[in-house]
């Protein structure tokens, strides 16, 4: 459904020295630098896929998919989106896709949404009984059908996130770019998001890229990812998988008597030459955490449970969260 090929895109942007000279010299002779904001990324999303999009900022999440979405024109490479060039914009594409983006709304502020849902209704022409039941459907799932006729500057951001959310799926897209949906909500919004989002994927079965900084977002909803560092895609698989290529170590929390003051705690950590085995992330309230080589483990337990006066012992996988920030970070190769 998605296709990308070696999609590139380079800006140029006009770069001038400070202070009044640099001002004086600029009206005169601009400097031009190209700016690379995706270089040479390749990948494919099939039907009923969730893929999630991540980078840090300015690793070239949402240039892709706005090339992807015919917003802008590549510099190098091709896409096809359903069969088709996203940047010659046909029609016929066009009412097969959606693009929501958190930090941008497409809805009136000064009108309620069932008016500004007609109006999208005659823009991808939707017959009049599947707009009834999408309406239905949407508004019911995300539990806003009370809100529909309440003028959209009166909603919650959580509320308006959800409009979003029914205007974009109208007209039942066959491909859909999720840019930040849940930026700014609350727990609970994000939360009510998140499982409209698996269930509308299981009942409709679009092809859907996500973009998020909220990790719980990634896990919760894809199943695979693709991570860009500095605009090229540093790594294309699972989720699961980034643990298997780049979660090396498993950290070992071993909780001690709650009785006992932070100081003796770190002296008996001190003491027991933890260091020896591995990397000593913390010594408090909340126990001796130590990151080990998954070869260690089983020795590293051992000695924990002979050095220390040990109530608890806990074995967890390094956070996934933590993984793909050293990846973003250039920490980790794909193997």
């Amino acid at each position: 459904m998605i296709q990308a090929e070696k999609l590139a895109k380079t800006f140029y942007v006009h770069e001038k020295e400070p202070g009044l000279k640099g001002s004086l010299v600029a009206l005169v002779r601009r400097k031009k630098i190209a700016r690379e904001a995706v270089r040479g990324v390749s990948f494919e999303v099939g039907e009923g896929e969730i893929v999630g999009l991540v980078g840090a900022n300015g690793a070239g999440k949402t240039t892709v998919v706005k090339m992807l979405a015919g917003i802008i024109h590549p510099s190098a490479g091709r896409a096809r989106v359903l069969g088709f060039d996203p940047w010659k914009r046909d029609d016929r594409m066009r009412r097969q896709i959606a693009l929501i983006m958190g930090q941008k709304a497409q809805l009136w502020w000064d009108l309620p949404a069932a008016d500004s849902f007609l109006l999208l209704k005659e823009i991808y022409q939707v017959e009049e009984r599947r707009y009834r039941e999408n309406l239905a459907y949407l508004s019911e799932v995300l539990g806003v059908a009370s809100q529909l006729r309440v003028q959209l500057r009166r909603l919650s951001l959580g509320e308006r996130m959800k409009m979003e959310l029914i205007a974009a799926l109208l007209h039942s897209p066959r491909v859909v770019f999720l840019d930040e949906p849940t930026i700014g909500l609350d727990l609970t919004a994000q939360r009510a998001i998140r499982e409209f989002l698996l269930q509308y994927r299981r009942e409709h079965r679009p092809a859907m890229i996500l973009t998020s900084h909220y990790m719980e977002d990634i896990e919760r909803l894809c199943e695979r990812l693709l991570i860009l560092r500095d605009g090229e895609l540093v790594y294309d698989g699972a989720l699961a998988g980034i643990r298997s290529f780049y979660g090396a170590k498993k950290v070992l929390t071993a909780r001690l008597d709650p009785g006992l003051p932070e100081r003796e705690i770190r002296t008996l950590a001190s003491a027991a030459n933890l260091g020896s085995l591995g990397e000593l992330l913390g010594a408090d309230g909340e126990g001796v955490r130590l990151a080990v080589p998954r070869e260690r483990v089983a020795e590293a337990a051992g000695h924990l449970l002979e050095a220390l006066p040990v109530e608890d012992l806990l074995i967890e996988e390094e956070d996934i969260g933590t993984l793909i920030e050293a990846i973003m970070r250039g920490r980790g190769q794909q193997p």
